[in-house]
């Protein structure tokens, strides 16, 4: 397996690899992670879809791109993907899967299509004393010793930083500034997490820094990421020949592992409460979806908290027993081990009086039953003891929504904290209280909230314990690669396993490792699209750091004239051009 980039490789057919047709292939799980995979293995890959067989605990395919209606309870979106067009394997992917609403069109065509129409921006990012505009005025609010940790950490090897903490790499002036606010509530990060996983975001996504305080880096897709994403895809591989086989817990994989080589020899499951499995040589693969930042979430209602489930985690299980085979497998209690550091919790509220629309639209700016944009990403409420944000994506969110309600998405990075209205910690509160503090601070007022919580809206808690696992502090090996070396006839997918450069928490990720998986596996001769190369352009890096200096110009030590001098050197000159294109220098007035 190689990376490459470019329409050559983009474009280009790979020929059918040898012995496509004797392969027998197993995911384990029906995440992104393994539907992407299957959907290479197919379409690049050649192997016949009958052939490829998943495998599911659950009732439903899709892992954490979910979005369901629960009987009694409402709809339920657990959390939401904000995706961008450098997302160079998930494009890839699904400009091959056609779309449910258009006839003759991909995923991709609707996607682009819509987001052509319908362009992302945030009117309001960020509100506080009851749905006031906060004023942040799109400022980062840098000071120079801020900029100067956030280069530090740019400029850093990953070696410097395994192991550490945010807090222990930025200082209290980068901690309060806003922005770290947009950061941290855009990608749910907390001070505890990972300084390397920071690092590589900055690096990652450095193009769409000045985007940060209005998310006009951002793209959505029209419905739920399960309507919108998942269901097209699977239809896909069910048309293809994929077998998809839900309530199977696989339990362990055996392996024979001898200097050099590893084969994986028998995967192991219970259904219906019998043990069964099946053997496997070396033209039989399986990859394994590895850990799970879902796994033991618990619902609550609109009258009943979210329980936090610390119990048994089936698929943190799972790879445990796998990792204690062979040092190259990994080391899962890095990221599972402390739940008290990776939960969180998110609501779905479901507005059923028509006042409360008139509270979003007021903030938002934009009228949410207009089929398009609402509030662009989340809105952050900074004074929030929970720092509670919301968002409300394009309605209807689901295709069985009735008109007249909105959905509306609800998360707290502090969920052990009191609320401001409601003065309980958020993962005490039923869905009434949770919404409840979410009106107090969409601005309603005060006299009106018990009411309106209580009849005009329903509200389904999910607590999630493992939902920033993967932001623990790590270090080289944590993660197994996706095909550790030596591995004859097996991979490892999914947020969990290692590759190159790219950041976990994002669609992408998931959909790169399960291609990873299928070219290498398969040694299809075709490259894999390279991570967005951002941050080796000059010209975003310029770009960025005109933004992250709020657009203020260089100081130039010395006297005027000497400032006048260099500017006149290097006015004719493409350094110059730049520097003055990014507005970090700038000619003088006459």
């Amino acid at each position: 397996m190689y990376y490459s980039s470019g329409n050559y490789e983009a474009f280009a057919r790979p020929r059918k690899p040898d012995g496509a047709d004797r392969k027998r292939v197993w995911f384990v799980g029906s995440g992104l992670a393994s539907l992407a995979g299957a959907a290479f293995l197919v379409r690049d890959g050649q192997v016949p879809g009958e052939h490829i067989t998943v495998l599911e605990r659950l009732a439903l395919a899709g892992g954490a791109l979910d979005g369901i209606k629960e009987p009694e309870k409402g709809f339920v979106i657990r959390g939401g993907r904000e995706l961008e067009n450098h997302m160079e394997c998930m494009w890839d992917l699904f400009r091959s899967v056609p779309s449910l609403e258009i006839d003759g069109a991909s995923v991709l065509d609707e996607f682009y299509w819509l987001n052509k129409d319908d362009p992302n921006l945030s009117l309001q990012r960020v509100t506080e004393r009851q749905g006031l505009d906060a004023g942040t005025k799109g400022l980062f609010t840098l000071s120079d010793r801020a900029q100067k940790d956030l280069v530090k950490v740019f400029l850093a090897s990953r070696e410097e930083l395994e192991g550490k903490r945010i807090n222990e790499v930025f200082g209290r002036e980068f901690l309060d500034s806003n922005f770290w606010l947009y950061w941290r509530t855009m990608f749910a990060f907390e001070e505890w997490h990972s300084a390397l996983e920071m690092k590589l975001y900055v690096h990652r996504f450095v193009h769409h820094v000045g985007g940060l305080p209005d998310l006009s880096a951002l793209k959505f897709t029209k419905y739920n990421q399960y309507e919108s994403m998942v269901l097209p895809l699977t239809r896909w591989l069910v048309d293809q020949g994929v077998t998809f086989r839900f309530g199977i817990e696989v339990t362990d994989i055996d392996f024979e592992i001898t200097p050099g080589r590893k084969l994986a020899t028998r995967i192991h499951w219970i259904t219906d409460g019998q043990e069964g499995g099946v053997d496997l040589g070396e033209d039989d693969l399986v990859c394994t979806t590895i850990g799970s930042l879902t796994e033991n979430s618990n619902n609550g209602d609109h009258h009943t908290p979210a329980r936090l489930n610390e119990g048994p985690a089936p698929a943190w299980e799972l790879w445990r027993r796998i990792a204690a085979k062979d040092a190259s497998f990994g080391r899962p209690e890095v990221f599972c081990g402390n739940i008290a550091e990776s939960k969180w919790e998110s609501a779905t509220v479901t507005t059923l009086d028509p006042r409360i629309p008139r509270h979003i639209q007021r903030i938002a700016k934009r009228d949410p039953f207009a089929g398009k944009v609402v509030t662009g990403g989340i809105v952050t409420a900074r004074d929030s003891g929970w720092l509670l944000s919301w968002t409300v994506n394009r309605q209807p969110h689901f295709k069985q929504q009735p008109p007249g309600q909105i959905v509306v998405w609800v998360y707290s990075l502090f969920v052990d904290r009191p609320g401001d209205y409601v003065r309980k910690p958020m993962q005490e509160c039923t869905g009434e209280e949770i919404t409840q503090e979410w009106l107090y601070h969409l601005g309603v007022p005060v006299e009106e909230i018990p009411e309106l919580a209580a009849t005009g809206a329903r509200c389904v808690p999910v607590m999630m314990p493992y939902v920033t696992s993967f932001f623990m502090p790590r270090r080289a090996g944590d993660r197994p690669a996706v095909v550790p070396e030596g591995a004859v006839n097996f991979a490892f997918i999914g947020q969990f396993a290692e590759t190159t450069r790219d950041t976990i928490f994002t669609t992408e990720y998931s959909v790169r490792t399960g291609m990873e998986a299928a070219y290498q596996l398969l040694a299809v001769e075709r490259g894999v699209p390279e991570v967005f190369g951002s941050t080796y352009d000059v010209r975003v890096l310029l770009d960025a750091a005109s933004h992250l200096r709020d657009r203020a110009e260089l100081a130039i030590p010395g006297p005027d004239f000497v400032r006048k001098h260099l500017l006149h050197r290097l006015e004719s000159t493409e350094i110059g051009a730049l520097l003055e294109a990014y507005g970090l220098l700038k000619e003088d007035q006459p």
